[in-house]
């Protein structure tokens, strides 16, 4: 069979599984029923919310380093000619070169197509759901870079990647509005569809003992404001209605890296924790139905052991040097934010029944995810339990609680996740609702593997065409006669 014949044959066999395969990577929010959930009037949810957690673009640090020369087995010959001779010499170049420098070679140029390669996954779940799922904002909920230990220089090359690759047509919220919690109507600006609200993480800033005020500076220059807030209100139903009947919906970004003790730098954590006291002040009292808080923050509060994938877990740096890692916030700084932003309470005879504001926690960090319902029963403590055991537990109007809802990672090891959440204005019951779904591309292999199938689909049949036209342009090509045989005689 000629070569032509069997790479289109070999193409046309692989066709239909590439054409199946590609249609399934591009429609894969319809294949898997992806879509915001729908409020019971049946009319899109006024806020529908795409947030995808933890990122983590890697860059320098998981390369090798550009200052190794690439072939460092050569650069002693000379001397170990010298030494050993001729042949030995070589043989130990060679011998070097075969299982150091090549494979490092090799490997560094794999991990550079590897990065490239992320990028365009993490960016095709991104494009991909934007366009299904129309939502109205979009939330990146920390570890958006992969390391707060790097430079500058490396800081703005993966700050390039990320709005230029995998947000490519998103940009950070302006100035104007973190500048200042004005009131704006829901779904006035369709601005904020392309928008990007990104949430400062311990890779992008470093936990409370490395923060400083050059890694804040860099993070809000590319990506916003480590803390801010912002205020939705409803249309006014009638013009006579008053401002304080509106509903009201506020985002709430909070930086968690620094909640908790010891810190590396006392004045950025006053600045949080002065932020957390703006925000309370400008709440609603906690008996309005008809405000509702998100708070969108990185790390989770704080779970019993076995509550989720991740259990409490904290390290500090030697000497006091401030918090080195850590799983959950603390007790102390959980409780703050559930008593103090929210207003909950286990007293029965604070303001509302200590049941307090409504609203819901969105979080990332723990790239497993976890979805659960912080509570406090009556005369006992906080405690959290999944969500899916809670039952009723929402509905007993002696239980205060909330929910907070840590979102699996998009990174493809965790099989690219994203949360979709609906909440919008529940006329008949006068408060706030919400509902969240997910949605989940598959491991990175997937989309590497439907990409290599189309370019050797797509090969195949650029090598077999190009072939064919070549044979029969041999074929076709004019043979010059030849000329005619003397005879002896002449």
């Amino acid at each position: 069979m000629p070569v032509h014949d069997f790479a289109l044959r070999l193409g046309r066999s692989l066709l239909p599984v590439a054409l199946l395969a590609t249609l399934y990577l591009y429609l894969y929010p319809l294949l898997h029923g992806c879509a915001f959930p729908t409020p019971p009037h049946s009319r899109p949810a006024p806020l529908r919310l795409l947030a995808l957690g933890d990122p983590q673009i890697e860059g320098d640090t998981s390369l090798p380093d550009s200052k190794d020369e690439p072939f460092a087995s050569l650069r002693d010959f000379r001397s170990h000619v010298d030494d050993l001779g001729l042949l030995p010499a070589a043989r130990k170049a060679s011998v070097a070169l075969v299982d150091d420098d090549i494979p490092r070679l090799f490997k560094g140029y794999r991990k550079r197509l590897d990065l490239f390669g992320n990028d365009y996954y993490l960016a095709h779940i991104y494009r991909t759901l934007h366009w299904w799922t129309q939502p109205t904002h979009v939330a990146v909920l920390g570890d958006l870079l992969g390391s707060q230990w790097i430079s500058d220089e490396e800081f703005e090359w993966r700050s390039w990647r990320f709005w230029n690759r995998v947000f490519q047509h998103g940009h950070r919220v302006e100035d104007a509005i973190t500048a200042a919690p004005l009131a704006q109507e829901l779904g006035a600006d369709p601005s904020w569809s392309w928008r990007v609200i990104n949430v400062a993480g311990n890779h992008d800033i470093g936990y409370a003992g490395d923060i400083d005020d050059n890694r804040i500076a860099r993070f809000e220059r590319n990506f916003g404001p480590v803390n801010w807030q912002t205020v939705f209100r409803l249309p006014k139903t009638t013009p006579t209605e008053e401002s304080a009947d509106v509903p009201e919906l506020r985002v709430v970004v909070l930086n968690s890296m620094n909640l908790d003790a010891p810190a590396k730098d006392g004045n950025l954590q006053k600045e949080t924790y002065d932020f957390i006291n703006d925000v309370i002040s400008r709440s609603s009292p906690v008996e309005s139905r008809n405000h509702f808080t998100l708070l969108l923050t990185h790390i989770p509060l704080h779970k019993r052991e076995g509550v989720c994938v991740d259990g409490p877990f904290f390290s500090y740096f030697d000497n006091g040097g401030g918090v080195k890692e850590q799983n959950h916030l603390s007790p102390d700084a959980s409780r703050g934010v559930l008593e103090g932003l929210f207003g909950l309470s286990g007293n029965e005879f604070a303001p509302a029944r200590g049941m307090g504001r409504n609203g819901m926690i969105v979080t990332g960090h723990d790239h497993a995810g976890c979805d659960v319902y912080h509570h406090h029963l009556r005369g006992d403590q906080w405690d959290a339990v999944r969500w899916d055991s809670v039952g009723n537990r929402t509905a007993d109007a002696d239980l205060p609680g909330i929910r907070e809802v840590t979102l699996r990672s998009m990174m493809g090891e965790y099989g690219g996740y994203a949360g979709l959440i609906s909440i919008w204005f529940d006329q008949g019951r006068g408060e706030w609702q919400y509902e969240v779904g997910m949605c989940s591309l598959g491991v990175q292999h997937i989309w590497w593997g439907v990409h290599v199938l189309d370019i050797v689909t797509a090969s195949l049949f650029a090598v077999g065409i190009a072939l064919r036209k070549l044979a029969k342009m041999r074929k076709d090509a004019p043979v010059e006669p030849s000329p005619p045989k003397q005879s002896k005689r002449d």
